[in-house]
């Protein structure tokens, strides 16, 4: 069997080293347009800011390398330019020498990836404008940044890979700016969650720029002058500019030869990876996968979904029963000493999609408190109130939230409920977590959400409490917290003096109870509902407030 792949990174390689594994008599030709394969695109931003210093160690494989170990014919600078379905053959052209030569094949694996899409701007174009996806991108950015130690920069974009290059811009020495379309940065998580990232990214002297278009790129002496739909308060002069929008499906090859696309421009597959075309499989980031919780369609570019697809697709080919059961989006990233992770889907899409889908806040520690050096972290969980199935996780803070966002991952990829979450046997140590894990203690808060023990308001329901006495708005913090800040309207009365004062409370009036995090309300809110109140808890609290509106 001869089976050529069109791709080298990723899925690309993750198949044909699959097929190997297999197959010790099948030909395999893999096509790389580039002069790299296998090599970690994810790592790139952090070698422009020498967290990674040797560029050797970006690429996990050398042509050579691969060859030797697993016997497949690599061909960089080999770009396939058109595909013959019906022939069965693909047509390549050689980028060094400009030859063009013709492969067939019994099987054809597509792994083109995506591409960055580049805004139409004025002035894009700038050889001090720049992209990152390949190793020779973060080369040219290192080159140029090299001989400015000092300068300033813009970013386009505030998704995975622009913050990342933010950072180590900044690292560099650049004074950066972050410009953005949406009011908030990392789309998939949700605004109020973002809200707690900017304000560590403005710490670190990152400038934001959000609700904010770029319009032109215009050169001012050796400095480019960035042209925005809402002016900044100052000329905004960069010595270069990261254009990191986001990416599009690079998919001319598959549409060109005849293949189902999607709307979106992706590659239609079924769960096997399988093309409209028999013989013709497509993994990555140009595929059309289904969203595990929602069932949906959708293109989601991440490199654990790419290498599992391409291993799908090479076990199919070789006659194994595999198949690809979704992308549920578990990405993490680092942003100098804070951690943003996600998994499943968000509360944005939740009611998008028209779920009955509900959320708590939670703020818990890293690992147990009184050991040094606990740090807290802000939890939101999305669940189906019906079931209180988990449908999304998302965590930022300092320490423990990749471990904690895997066990959500874990969990939603099992189906589980919150109750089965309490159940969860995870390790535990001081110097590691707490008795009650911060994944337990959502799963308590979700039961005790949906058992009716508690009833939750949110940030987002603050300012239209009733202030006009039909209400009663009680802060359960110590007096010293309540006077360093409070919400409008609320009056202080000490969780511990609660019980003491119940006299003084109307039973014929809601009661809306806030504390730092939502834990001594939900502990007021179970003394007044005992009590004959109707009594509400500000989920997230105080602490979640305040890193909305600061």
């Amino acid at each position: 069997m001869k089976i050529i792949i069109v791709g080298g990174v990723a899925g690309g390689a993750s198949a044909a080293a699959r097929l190997r594994r297999l197959d010790e008599q099948a030909e395999i030709i893999m096509l790389e347009k580039g002069e790299f394969i296998s090599f970690a695109n994810c790592g790139l931003p952090y070698y422009i800011g020498d967290e990674i210093t040797d560029r050797g160690a970006l690429t996990l494989q050398t042509p050579e390398g691969f060859n030797a170990r697993f016997g497949v014919d690599v061909r960089v600078f080999s770009e396939a330019t058109a595909i013959d379905l019906s022939g069965k053959t693909v047509e390549i052209k050689n980028s060094v020498t400009g030859l063009t030569s013709v492969e067939s094949y019994d099987k054809l694996i597509l792994s083109p990836g995506a591409k960055p899409f580049v805004p139409p701007i004025k002035g894009i174009s700038n050889e001090k404008v720049f992209t990152i996806r390949s190793i020779p991108d973060a080369v040219k950015i290192k080159e140029y940044i090299a001989g400015k130690p000092s300068g300033s920069a813009a970013v386009i974009g505030g998704g995975y890979i622009g913050l990342e290059a933010a950072e180590n811009l900044k690292r560099a020495g650049f004074a950066v700016t972050i410009i953005e379309m949406a009011d908030y940065v990392i789309a998939p998580l949700d605004f109020e969650m973002a809200c707690q990232v900017h304000t560590s990214l403005r710490k670190q002297g990152i400038r934001l720029l959000l609700s904010n278009g770029l319009t032109a790129i215009e050169e001012t002496g050796d400095k480019l002058r960035l042209i925005l739909e809402k002016p900044a308060a100052d000329d905004l002069d960069v010595d270069l500019v990261i254009a990191s929008v986001g990416v599009k499906p690079d998919t001319e090859l598959a549409k060109n030869a005849g293949l189902s696309v999607s709307a979106g421009g992706a590659i239609i597959v079924d769960e096997t990876m399988l093309t409209s075309d028999k013989d013709v499989y497509a993994v990555g980031d140009a595929v059309e996968i289904s969203d595990f919780v929602t069932g949906k369609s959708s293109n989601i570019p991440l490199a654990g979904p790419a290498n599992k697809q391409g291993r799908v697709a090479a076990d199919n080919i070789c006659g194994l029963s595999s198949k690809y059961t979704g992308t549920q989006g578990s990405a993490i990233i680092k942003l100098f000493d804070l951690t943003v992770a996600m998994t499943g889907i968000s509360e944005t899409t939740a009611k998008k999609q028209g779920l009955d889908a509900d959320k708590v806040y939670t703020l818990s520690p890293s690992h147990a408190k009184y050991y040094p050096g606990a740090r807290e972290m802000s939890v939101k969980t999305i669940f189906e109130k019906a079931t209180g199935r988990i449908l999304g996780a998302q965590i930022v803070g300092f320490g423990g939230v990749d471990k904690r966002c895997d066990v959500f991952a874990s969990a939603i990829r099992a189906g589980m409920t919150a109750s089965e979450l309490t159940e969860l046997e995870l390790c535990y140590a001081p110097p590691f977590s707490s008795a009650k894990d911060p994944v337990n203690f959502a799963g308590y808060v979700i039961e005790n959400t949906i058992a009716g023990l508690v009833k939750n308001f949110h940030w987002h329901d603050v300012a239209a409490l009733p202030r006009d006495g039909s209400a009663t708005l009680i802060d359960v913090r110590d007096p010293d917290e309540y006077h360093r800040g409070s919400l409008e309207g609320f009056v202080n009365l000490k969780l511990d003096s609660l019980r003491e004062n119940l006299g003084r409370l109307d039973k014929t009036k809601p009661v809306y109870v806030n504390c730092r995090s939502g834990q001594r309300s939900y502990l007021a809110c179970r003394i007044l509902a005992q009590n004959g109140f109707d009594c509400y808890n500000l989920s997230g609290g105080y602490w979640l407030y305040k890193a909305i509106y600061s």
